[in-house]
């Protein structure tokens, strides 16, 4: 037993003579950093032998608590060491897409169209008067606005300068956000309407407009919501149509249900629903025909669409959703009008917000149908297709966190 601790307190002495050896070299570069250091020279003590041990044996009882104490520090320093590395692996960055910030990204040609304008034409006025209403009213029209929504916006400006008295130029930009708030506020809820199951959405719109594509990204969307989802190739008339849902439905990893090209719509949608009500799926996406040069023959296919719903699918919860290039302006409001009666359109989807400075059609679109915005496309990416809040578009459109 004795050799046994001689030899380990031998091994501890090597070790205290290791840092002695340490501390002493440390101590010869303090002095003279440009002295060569000579290791061989350091004086080393003698090692305790066991017969010292043996005539000292308090020594036997201090040497157990040092190597109980030293395997306890080891132990801590390993935990900690794992600690660490589990944190480590932990904090790793992670990318998060912050979506106010795309918005604002998207929304910057609108915004030179619009809020820039309004500052620029602020800082040039000393005083509120009629000039500047007019010169406002000239900006809000030319961002697409409309002239109605326009006039009634500047009027409410007029009413509420007089009211609360204000002479500062400045608060006018105020005003105007606060106003363009609560426009888009008076209309229906702006949420799609998936909360439910089953769901079904039926998407409709001229073709170029980005449909199939919006279709693509609200499945992507539903899906990372936790949803089963399943499309229906119901435009069978558009070149490649069908070809491109399929892309789409591969891309986000749910099924497509499809005919042949030239069939017909109404029965492609008749076997989506029976997929969906045997696959228990959450939502089903329906794309529809979106011809307008023949608008009996688009009120006939989309009569017949509608019917099926009806008949096959009572128990689901129904979205009709426009989709609308925001590029186009004010012949987008055409559209809707067109499509409304046809169907009974529910809420709009606006793609293409980021292509223009006139991203106004948002207000102008909302005010004249009376038709909740429910998503605004302002990016390529899968996750650029957001759910429209009235006051966060505003806060980007001017350009606030």
């Amino acid at each position: 037993m004795f050799k046994k601790l001689w030899e380990k307190l031998n091994n501890k002495n090597e070790a205290t003579d290791k840092k002695e050896k340490e501390y002493n070299q440390e101590d010869v570069i303090m002095e003279d950093e440009k002295e060569e250091l000579h290791i061989d020279e350091i004086t080393e003590e003698s090692p305790i032998t066991p017969e010292e041990i043996m005539e000292e044996p308090e020594m036997v009882e201090e040497l157990l608590p040092l190597e109980k104490e030293e395997l306890e520090e080891n132990n801590e320093l390993e935990k900690d060491n794992e600690l660490e590395e589990d944190n480590a692996l932990e904090e790793e960055p992670t990318e998060k897409i912050n979506l106010f910030a795309r918005l604002k990204e998207g929304l910057s040609k609108t915004k030179k169209g619009i809020t820039d304008k309004v500052d620029i034409l602020i800082k040039s006025y000393q005083k509120i008067d009629e000039e500047l209403f007019e010169e406002l009213e000239e900006i809000l029209i030319t961002a697409d606005i409309g002239v109605n929504t326009t006039m009634e916006v500047i009027d409410e400006l007029r009413d509420a300068v007089k009211v609360q008295k204000i002479t500062q130029p400045e608060k006018i930009k105020e005003l105007l956000q606060e106003k363009l708030t609560t426009t888009l506020n008076e209309l229906s809820s702006s949420d799609l309407n998936t909360e439910s199951s089953p769901s079904i959405i039926l998407v409709v719109g001229v073709n170029g407009v980005g449909k199939t594509t919006s279709i693509g990204k609200i499945a992507y969307k539903l899906k990372g919501q936790g949803k089963k989802v399943l499309l229906a190739a119901g435009d069978t008339f558009r070149a490649a149509a069908i070809d491109q849902l399929k892309i789409w439905g591969d891309r986000v990893g749910v099924d497509v249900i499809k005919h042949q090209e030239g069939s017909d719509p109404a029965a492609v949608i008749y076997d989506a629903i029976q997929a969906a009500k045997a696959r228990k799926m959450d939502v089903l996406i329906c794309d529809t025909a979106g011809r307008l040069h023949n608008k009996k023959n688009l009120m006939n296919e989309l009569g017949k669409v509608f019917k099926v719903v009806e008949r096959e699918f009572p128990q689901a919860v129904k979205e009709v959703l426009l989709v609308l290039d925001a590029t186009t302006g004010q012949n987008a409001i055409q559209q809707a009008k067109t499509f409304k009666e046809v169907a009974n359109i529910s809420g709009l989807v606006l793609t293409k917000l980021d292509g223009t400075a006139k991203g106004g059609i948002v207000i102008a679109i909302s005010k004249e149908l009376n038709i909740p915005v429910k998503l605004i496309g302002v990016g390529e990416k899968m996750e650029d297709l957001q759910e429209f809040n009235a006051s966060v578009f505003v806060k980007a459109l001017f350009g606030e966190e």
